[in-house]
């Protein structure tokens, strides 16, 4: 069974189309990173997922049963854009009120334990407008939690966050799929990120889904490369580009062979042309480039 299971759908605000017959699967257990340009659909979906909006036309199931289906829904968490928290309350009271609003039996505990998983235990005092960034995202990811949902649907939970607060979200993520049972979908522009915890992928564009796929495909798709650095870059690239058909630089400066070839081969042919590589390497590009890539390939910018 699948958690979320999209077919054909559709969603217009007035004479826009924001979803154009958009299909996503996301299966039980999965982080599945949602990727997209700023107004490609992601938020609409996820709005619609939620319940939050209704849908134009088309299918939503979540584990199988229509996603306006009451018992459904109360196996949802969200974090869309900004948790709903009082300013100047604690973030103790904050999440009571939470509980109290979803009927929680024993909202101590539910408090205590959502507050360990986001590892906010230590900040329960704390006023939430007293709150860096970071802590309100993972306050806003506790608030989703009580309830134990089974999805959690979070939008652009990362950005914006320091190397730290980036880290420690890694961590809930993976925490609660792995020891609460929780699927999630989780919408990011910071893919390399996202590419540390995400074990599947939908990239949608112009509200179509173009491309899912699982992180092991993503890596058997990602390209290899020769990166390298040479005393004369310039007559370095001018002699790749004569033989390669495509040579780029990176932003560390390194000219990349994207053509498949050993470097041993690249260093010969160099050498034969009077020109002595200093370092040269090889690697696979990431998801931030295939993403890149592959909106080059669907006629994007």
């Amino acid at each position: 069974m699948n958690a979320i299971e999209i077919k054909n759908l559709t969603k217009s605000f007035g004479e826009k189309q924001a979803l154009k017959g958009l299909n996503m699967t996301v299966p039980v257990g999965a982080i599945y990173g949602f990727i997209g340009e700023n107004g490609s659909g992601k938020s609409t979906t996820e709005k619609i997922i939620c319940g939050l909006i209704h849908p134009s036309g088309g299918e939503v199931k979540l584990f199988g049963k229509p996603h306006t289906d009451a018992d459904i829904r109360a196996k949802v968490g969200v974090l869309i854009e900004a948790p709903g928290c009082f300013p100047n309350c604690t973030v103790w009271n904050n999440l009571m009120l939470q509980a109290a609003n979803l009927s929680i039996e024993n909202p101590k505990e539910a408090v205590k334990n959502v507050l360990k998983t986001v590892r906010m235990e230590g900040a329960a005092g704390n006023k939430y407008k007293n709150c860096s960034l970071g802590m309100k995202q993972r306050i806003g990811i506790a608030m989703a939690l009580l309830g134990e949902p089974t999805l959690l649907v979070l939008d652009e939970p990362i950005n914006g966050l320091d190397a730290d607060g980036m880290r420690i979200m890694r961590e809930v993520l993976v925490d609660v799929t792995q020891n609460h049972g929780c699927t999630v979908v989780v919408s990011s522009h910071v893919l390399g990120e996202l590419e540390k915890v995400a074990t599947h992928y939908g990239i949608v564009r112009g509200g179509v889904m173009i491309k899912e796929m699982t992180a092991e495909q993503l890596e058997a798709s990602c390209r290899t490369y020769v990166a390298l650095q040479a005393k004369d870059m310039q007559r370095t690239r001018e002699l790749l580009g004569k033989k390669y058909a495509r040579v780029e630089e990176d932003e560390k400066g390194y000219l990349r062979v994207y053509d498949g070839v050993k470097p041993e081969t690249v260093v010969a042919y160099l050498y034969e042309n009077g020109v002595i590589v200093n370092e040269i390497q090889t690697a696979k590009i990431g998801l931030e480039e295939y993403y890149i890539d592959l909106m080059k390939e669907k006629g994007g910018k």
